[in-house]
Parts: structure tokens; C-alpha cells; sequence
């Protein structure tokens, strides 16, 4: 059987190319195998295994200009205008290292290929390969690093797996993400770990003080922490030294560091390594201190395999699937140098446990990932997959595949599940888990390697409240004493006393058994970090808090509620405790901790803290808090009305139209008479695709604080919209103008913005929402304003040229120059930018002063029945200007982004926002003159806001 790996730079130094040779060379033994590298990048392969194995390159850049490596009659001028040209075939945002010559090439060497199995190693190589290798050839990808987290560069994945014969990860975790991901268009989905390189290793004696680490000097790598910890603990332990072998570009800003802490002569930067195995012989300990990207990281494996314990920060994948915490090494929680440094310390004080731990991460890592085990089960799937490769339905197969793919969502959308950032569960409680799962009689599924409740009616508050309605009811039941802390947090946090952190676990641990119900151990002593379920914590052993939750997912599987509505459980210390306690002190009878001598001590948050500050005088409950129908137990402090709060009512108003309207449609027709259709008169000023019903399931979810929506329409209202629904108010035109005569039917935003103040019962407050407008993360009524009422503004990097209005304008920009020249008349002040398109924060007392300063402006615009140059925008630009000018506005921030409909590019920013819900605010609009098909369109926006947004508002009929 002959295999081709495909390598982008098979020359280069990096866990993929090392992982690939690894695996080559186990393989050439008994097959044909080559190595097929896009780039020679070096005169000599950076690693020896690429030595011994024949390496085929198509660019060679260690020439000016590249240049092809095969006979070619292209001169210099040619290959240099090629290298230029952004690549056709790999999107830049997969991979920004390509061109259009080596796309020639490629093409020209994946076409004439032959193999019987090609096998990728990066998806934007994998798109390649399913574009251009003969149909005969079996395609295999090799997921190295955690699909989940790969952002734009693993958009190749979700678009062109399809196209595979079978995709392989290194964790189970990633396969369960791209299998719900996928859905039906996933090829074959297998599980293959990394195996430990061939090759003698020598083996380190256990009693090196030397802590030797391997990686890119980069920040995804986070070596700062690895040489800050180890800062916090060099003076307690002399003798230690800390080697770090790797090159990058951050090479010279930790060399500063070291020398800022100074350690310049115990922590040494070595550069790259070509013998790691000596250098992993001569350390004691080993670091892992990567950020979200690691995927079954082959360092672990070599420095377990000379038999070096590790500490590793516990990221998505990888760590916990080697580590075996407290067996060879140590798991901290990701990015907590305080963790990673006593965990450090606590090895290098202990050379009996270090020793106990070498022993193990030897002698298991060979018997775990052992060369000969994992190149058997790529044997039997590479020459399963070439047996059934004549087989006529197999492209059948995959043609069905791709067609599921781009019926989900389009050509350039594909739908993605969320995904769990903390460690899987080890065996033994994966075992239970089924069991659990088995009892449910269909009640639980399992998402994202978790048991979860599947439903499809439960908001992000409901889940919340009802984690927090779990956890206090579980401590009640056991008379564990709690009080409930704000915390300007969306999720809740309840205080308990240490000295009731026993009792507290077990009440958690009797009122959870038997349920699909988790606990995120925080700061644990003798536990891995990450979640457990909450019937363990009986015997889960010292944690500074635990984060209870019931995870929820619905049945599109593109939501799950999880540990972010989870209730928290703080474990509160008294400060200076152990004097303290030797003093005798004890609670008073006003609650408060005090000494033998009657002095206050204070309780301590262990993490995170409240809007009181991280120091409480007491936690005897002496008020309550009222919480979905239910008191629960609080300080005095958190029951007043503190500076900050944002107590005042806010209100949301949308405005609507339906264009599909026959009546509407006639109406706009005949006040627009003939003439070509323009940006600010045509379809695509009006067309609706259902956004506010999901703009409306955004709020429900994100901002549940909202006390009433008020929707403005042209007496139109959707079919699926509640109307009896108390909170809401539907507000006709002809109810809304003041002259409605003059005014009405207006097709013109800016004319119906005027008048919004105007709408009877609307609160002084409120939130302005287009219908194209979405909330993408939880937000609080200080989002948008502060306690003393001024609103905030969120100005945009797009910028209002310094030009006239011009008819050629957009009305939203013709509008935003017009509002500079009252500014500029009124004030001495020249507007330069505009604001994001996300809700405007607003006050009716300002609207109705400015409509009356204003009054000929925008009455003017008020009578204007299609957007016009002469207009002004009132509640998105000018209000927003005019406050902050007169003191009564604010700058703001929220992290935002603007996705367009009409380009294809657009559709892969909705997969991208999709998988990382980052965006606290989001606007999905579409450019003039798109030369995609409003199917296409349709299709990619319905399919993501369903994704996006799958439970139903209280505002939709039943």
C-alpha cells in the first residue's frame, strides 16, 4: 500500500510535522510511504525522522524568488509575480502562507497523484486535496490540534469534510464536537492518539533539579507563565533551574522578563533542540503551559517516556488524556500561575512523590501509546478504506454528504455545536454517567461528552435560576447557612462559611445522586481542575468553590447551557483565620467574626468577589433577595440600592416591516413613482427574513432585565408574534406621528425614529433595536447605562468623511453629515465618526428636547418618505452626539461585529460567530449590490439564526 502525507513545511520544527514523521516511519516498515511537503523551507529537514524518509516539495523558498521545484519553464519575473497573487485555492484567513504559484502546484501534483491513500494534515490542505486528487485515491485528514478551537483556520473542516473517506482526531472530545457539528454530511469519524517516537530513549534518574521544557517561543505557548511561576517559588527552592528549548518571535520579551525577575541565572532560553530525548534524560519536572490549542501535545509523550513527571495546564484536549493527575504528573487549571506554581512546588519538594510519579509516566505512557498499538489501528483503517474504495456507492455516499453539508446552511455556512473547554471525564465517571443515562428513560442525551438534559423551551435566566433554586435548596436541606452576593455577574454566587465546606459537599452530593447534575471544582487541592459530577463531591477533598449546574442542550444541538449559568458556591475564609481561631474568636451575636478581645475580623471572598468588594464583616443573612418568585438569604448591603445600581425601568422598541406585504408593497410603489430602485428606496432597504423573531429570542436570552418591547410597524404584525403578551405593545404609525397626515405612509427610517418618543406608557429609558439587530452574550442594564441614568454611546472605527451630503450618499451617511453641521452651528464641534449598530441606548426627555430644539431639522425629515440626502438621523447618531457634547452621555464599549448577508465571505463570519459566541452585539445586514441569490442568502441566515438562536421568546404564540 502506498501512503503520501501531505505537509505544508515539511522542513519546519512543530508537533504536526514531528507527529507526521512519527507516524511515516512506523508505517515504511511494511508500506510505501512519501512525504509530499508544499514548501522547502531549509536546505535540511529541521527533524532526523524526515532524514530517512523520501521527501517530494513542490515550492522551493529557500531561493529568491520561489520558485517550482520540478523542471519548469518559468523565469524569474513569472514566479515572482505568482508569489504575489493571493492564493485562489486556501482562503487567507485558513492559512496565509499560500500563493497563486503554489496553487499551480498543487493542483498540477494532487491531480497526478499516485497513491493509493493521501493523508492531509491541516484543513486548509485537506480543502486541497478533496479538490484535487483523483477520485480513486482514498483521502484520510488528520485533526491535530482541537477542531473546536481552531476559529477561521478550521472553517475547511466543517466545509469540505464531506469529501473525505474518513477524518481521524487525537481525543474523543474532538470527534463527539465534529460529529454533532457535521451531522449527516460527517464521513467516517475515528479516534487515533499520537504515538511515542520510536527510537532508544534514555531515562532520567528522578533526581535532576533541572525542569526542562519544549516550545515555541509564542503566546499560544504562554512559556511567561512557566518563567513566572517559577519565579514565585525559585527562592524556596535552591538548586532549581528551568531550561526552556524552543525558538519564536517573543524570544527577546522573555529574555526581559527573566531578567526583570531576576532569574537570568537560573532560567535559561536555549533555542531549538534536535536531540530533545538527552535533554528530557537530564530533567526532573516538566512543563505544559499552552493555551486552548493543543491537541495531544507530543511533548507530554516524550518527557513521560524518559520518565519526567509533568505539570500541565488541564486546556480542552490533550493534557488529560496523558496526565494522569497524582499519578504522573500534576493537571492546574488553565492560565492560574498561583496553581501552577504550587503545584510545581510541590514536586520539587518532594523527591519521593517525584520519584513515584517518574516510575509511572514511564512505564504507563509505553503501555498506553505504545508505536506498535497506535500503527495498527492506522493500518487497519487505511487498508479498510482502500478495500471498498472501488465500491460503487462510495461516491455516491459522499455525494450525499456534500449535499447535506451545503442543504444546512449553503455553501459557505455550516452549523457547530458548542463545545466543553474544561478536561473529559476520566473512565470511572464516564461509566457512571452511563448508568445515570440509562436510568433517564430518554430524558438525557449525551452533548459534547456530557450527560444533558435536551429541551428546547429553557432560556439562559430560567437555566440560572434554576441552578441557583437547586444549589440553595440542597444546602437548606441540610441547615448548611448561605447567603446569596451580588456580583454584577448574570449567573448566581452563594457565600458559605469554610468551616462548612464539608457539610456543604455532602448536602450537594445527597441532593445530587443519581442526576445529570455537574460541579466545576474551583481551585480543588487534591482534584483535577474541571467538572465532576455533583454526586462525587462528598469525596472531592479541599476547593476554594464549586459551580453547580444542570447542563441543558437543545435538539438543534447549537445551544447548551452549561457552567456559565452554573450557581456558584464560595467557600469563605476569615482573614488572619488561624490567629483568629487561637484567640477563641467566634460569631457574635450580630453575626460578625470577632477576636477573644472583640475585635471584628473579616470574611474573605477565596475568589472572584461582590459589588461590595471581596471583604464582608459578616455571612449571617439579615435581608433577603427576591429571585423568580423565591426569598433567598443576603447581607444588608446587597438588599440596598448601591451607587452603581442601574434600578430605573428600561424598555426595548423595535421598528418592523413585513415587505411581503401586497397592500405595502403598493402603497411604496405608487409614493415612489418610477425610477430606478436605489440603496435607500429598493428590496433590499426593506426585506425581512424573519430577523425579529430572532432579534426578540436575543433579548429573552440576554437582556431578561427588558420591562416591556414596544414594536413600531406600518399596521403589520407577524403572524407567530403573541399580541396578548402583557409586556408587549404594538404601536401603528398612525398612532405614532404627530401629523400623520403629512407624514404617513413614510418608507423612511429616519422619520419614524422622530417620533419614537412619542410612544404612550415608553419608559424614560430604553433600547433601540432594527430588527437586524441581535444580543449575542448576556448583558446588564449597565451595558447601556449607568446607575445615575446617562446612557452610553459605542462609537464606531468607521469614520464620516469630511465631505458635503451628496444625493450619491446612503441616507445613514448623507443623515450623520447633515447632523455635523447642527453640531458644528450649535457647538463648535465636528463630528468625525459614527456609532455600531447595535441597540442605542436612549433617553425620551432628550429625544423630546432635541425634536424641540430641532424642530424645522427634523420635521423636515419627519415628512420625508424615503430616505433622502437632506435628512437627519435622530436616535443613531444625532441624539448620541448631542448628549455627550451637553455632559448627559458617556463613552461605551461592547465587542460587536457587522456580518454582510451578500458576500459569500460573510457567511463564513457566521460559522465563525456561531462557534464562538464572542459578540456581545451583532448585526446581520446585507450590501446593495450582492451577487449572490436571495435563496442562498435566506438559506445561510435562517439556518444560523435557528443555530444561534433555538428557543422560543415569550413573545411568539405557542
Amino acid at each position: 500500500m502506498k501512503i503520501t502525507y501531505l505537509l505544508g513545511w515539511g522542513d519546519e520544527m512543530g508537533g504536526t510535522e514531528l507527529a507526521t514523521y512519527t507516524q511515516a516511519e512506523h508505517l515504511a516498515e511494511r508500506h510505501d510511504v512519501e512525504i509530499l511537503s508544499v514548501f522547502r523551507t531549509r536546505d535540511e529537514p529541521f527533524f532526523r525522522e524526515a532524514r530517512a524518509l523520501p521527501v517530494r516539495y513542490l515550492i522551493d523558498r529557500t531561493v529568491t524568488p520561489e520558485r517550482p521545484v520540478r523542471d519548469s519553464l518559468l523565469d524569474g519575473t513569472a514566479c515572482r509575480t505568482l508569489a504575489a497573487l493571493p492564493s485562489e485555492l486556501i482562503a487567507p484567513a485558513w492559512e496565509d502562507a499560500f500563493d497563486r504559484l503554489s496553487d499551480i502546484e498543487m493542483a498540477t501534483a494532487l491531480a497526478a497523484l499516485d497513491t493509493d491513500v493521501l493523508v492531509t494534515t491541516t484543513p486548509a490542505l485537506m480543502a486541497a486535496a478533496v479538490t484535487h486528487a483523483p477520485a480513486r485515491v482514498v483521502t484520510v485528514h488528520q485533526e491535530h490540534r482541537p477542531s473546536q478551537r481552531r476559529g477561521a483556520s478550521g472553517e475547511p473542516l466543517l466545509l469540505h469534510a464531506p469529501r473525505l473517506d474518513a477524518l481521524v482526531t487525537l481525543t474523543d472530545r474532538t470527534r463527539v464536537w465534529l460529529a454533532e457539528s457535521l451531522g449527516a454530511s460527517a464521513p467516517e469519524l475515528a479516534v487515533i492518539p499520537n504515538a511515542v517516537p520510536a527510537g532508544f530513549r534514555p531515562s532520567a534518574d528522578a533526581e535532576s533539579r533541572t525542569i526542562v521544557m519544549a516550545a515555541r517561543l509564542t503566546g499560544e505557548k504562554r512559556v511567561d507563565h512557566a518563567i513566572r511561576a517559577f519565579g514565585k517559588i525559585a527562592d524556596a527552592h535552591p538548586g532549581w533551574s528551568l531550561r526552556v528549548f524552543g525558538s519564536g518571535r517573543m524570544e527577546q520579551e522573555l529574555r526581559r522578563l527573566v531578567d526583570g525577575l531576576g532569574l537570568h541565572d537560573r532560567v535559561e532560553l536555549l533555542g531549538p533542540c534536535q536531540d530533545m530525548a538527552a535533554e528530557w534524560a537530564k530533567g526532573g519536572l516538566s512543563l505544559l503551559t499552552s493555551g486552548h490549542n493543543e491537541a495531544f501535545p507530543l511533548v507530554l509523550l516524550e518527557a513521560m517516556a524518559a520518565g519526567v513527571p509533568v505539570v500541565a495546564y488541564d486546556v480542552l484536549t490533550g493534557p488529560a488524556e496523558i496526565v494522569r493527575h497524582k499519578v504522573d504528573g500534576l493537571l492546574v487549571p488553565p492560565g492560574d500561575t498561583d496553581a501552577l506554581a504550587a503545584a510545581m512546588s510541590s514536586l520539587m519538594g518532594d523527591p519521593e512523590t517525584r520519584r513515584s510519579y517518574a516510575k509511572a509516566a514511564r512505564s504507563g505512557v509505553y503501555e498506553r501509546f505504545s508505536s506498535a498499538e497506535v500503527t495498527a489501528k492506522w493500518e487497519e483503517l487505511y487498508e479498510r478504506l482502500v478495500a471498498r474504495r472501488d465500491r460503487p456507492e462510495r461516491l455516491g455516499e459522499r455525494a450525499d454528504r456534500v449535499a447535506a453539508g451545503i442543504g444546512s446552511g449553503g455553501a459557505a455556512f455550516r452549523t457547530t455545536a458548542p463545545y466543553l473547554i474544561s478536561a473529559a471525564p476520566g473512565a470511572g465517571e464516564r461509566a457512571r454517567e452511563d448508568e445515570i443515562l440509562a436510568a433517564s428513560g430518554g430524558r438525557l442525551v449525551r452533548s459534547v461528552g456530557r450527560l444533558a438534559e435536551q429541551r428546547d423551551d429553557l432560556t439562559a435566566p430560567q437555566v440560572i435560576d434554576a441552578n441557583l433554586e437547586l444549589t440553595a435548596s440542597a444546602l437548606q436541606a441540610q441547615d448548611v447557612p448561605y447567603a446569596l452576593v451580588r456580583t454584577g455577574a448574570t449567573a448566581h454566587t452563594l457565600a458559605v462559611a469554610a468551616e462548612y465546606r464539608d457539610r456543604a459537599l455532602k448536602a450537594l452530593a445527597e441532593a445530587c445522586r443519581d442526576r445529570a447534575v455537574y460541579a466545576e471544582l474551583v481551585k480543588p487541592r487534591d482534584a483535577a481542575p474541571g467538572p465532576v459530577l455533583a454526586e462525587r463531591l462528598d469525596s472531592i477533598g479541599e476547593v476554594a468553590g464549586v459551580k453547580v449546574f444542570t447542563p441543558v442542550t437543545t435538539s438543534t444541538l447549537s445551544l447548551r447551557y452549561g457552567a456559565a449559568q452554573a450557581c456558584t458556591v464560595a467557600f469563605w475564609e476569615r482573614q488572619d483565620a488561624a490567629a483568629a481561631w487561637q484567640d477563641g474568636s467566634w460569631l457574635g451575636a450580630d453575626g460578625t467574626a470577632r477576636t477573644a478581645d472583640g475585635e471584628p475580623v473579616a470574611w474573605r471572598a477565596p475568589f472572584g468577589g461582590t459589588l461590595a468588594g471581596r471583604e464582608l464583616p459578616s455571612l449571617r443573612p439579615t435581608a433577603t433577595l427576591r429571585v423568580r418568585g423565591r426569598d433567598y438569604p443576603t447581607l444588608d448591603v446587597f438588599a440596598r440600592r448601591l451607587v452603581k445600581d442601574v434600578d430605573f425601568p428600561v424598555d426595548a422598541v423595535y421598528t418592523w416591516v413585513d415587505d411581503a406585504d401586497p397592500q405595502w408593497r403598493a402603497r411604496r410603489d405608487e409614493v415612489r413613482g418610477g425610477g430606478a430602485e436605489s440603496a435607500d428606496t429598493g428590496a433590499v432597504r426593506f426585506r425581512n427574513r424573519d430577523e425579529l423573531r430572532f432579534s426578540l429570542r436575543s433579548l429573552a436570552q440576554y437582556a431578561p432585565w427588558i420591562r416591556r418591547v414596544h414594536l413600531v410597524t406600518a399596521g403589520q404584525t407577524p403572524a407567530w408574534l403573541d399580541t396578548d403578551h402583557p409586556d408587549l405593545t404594538v404601536v401603528d404609525h398612525r398612532e405614532l406621528f404627530a401629523d400623520p397626515g403629512a407624514a404617513l405612509p413614510t418608507f423612511n427610517s429616519h422619520a419614524i425614529e422622530t417620533q419614537l418618543h412619542r410612544i404612550e406608557g415608553l419608559s424614560e429609558h430604553f433600547l433601540y433595536f432594527n430588527d437586524d439587530m441581535f444580543l449575542g452574550r448576556p448583558t446588564t442594564p449597565d451595558t447601556f447605562f449607568l446607575g445615575s441614568g446617562l446612557p452610553r454611546v459605542f462609537w464606531a472605527g468607521a469614520s464620516v468623511p469630511p465631505l458635503p451630503p451628496s444625493e450619491r450618499d446612503e441616507g445613514y451617511l448623507a443623515a450623520a453629515k447633515n447632523n455635523r453641521a447642527l453640531l458644528e452651528r450649535d457647538f463648535g464641534r465636528t463630528l468625525t465618526h459614527g456609532f455600531v449598530h447595535a441597540p442605542y441606548a436612549l433617553r425620551r426627555s432628550l429625544l423630546e428636547e432635541l425634536t424641540e430644539r430641532y424642530a424645522d431639522e427634523l420635521t423636515a425629515t419627519s415628512r420625508s418618505r424615503f430616505r433622502s440626502h437632506r435628512d437627519h438621523s435622530l436616535v443613531s447618531s444625532l441624539f448620541q452626539h448631542y448628549a455627550f457634547v451637553t455632559g448627559r452621555a458617556v463613552p461605551g464599549g461592547i465587542s460587536y461585529e457587522y456580518v454582510d448577508i451578500g458576500s459569500r465571505s460573510g457567511h463564513a463570519r457566521l460559522g465563525q460567530l456561531l462557534q464562538s459566541r464572542g459578540r456581545m452585539a451583532f448585526c446581520i445586514g446585507e450590501a446593495p449590490h450582492s451577487t449572490l441569490s436571495d435563496q442562498e442568502m435566506a438559506l445561510a441566515m435562517r439556518s444560523f439564526l435557528t443555530a444561534y438562536f433555538p428557543v422560543r421568546s415569550p413573545y411568539e404564540r405557542a
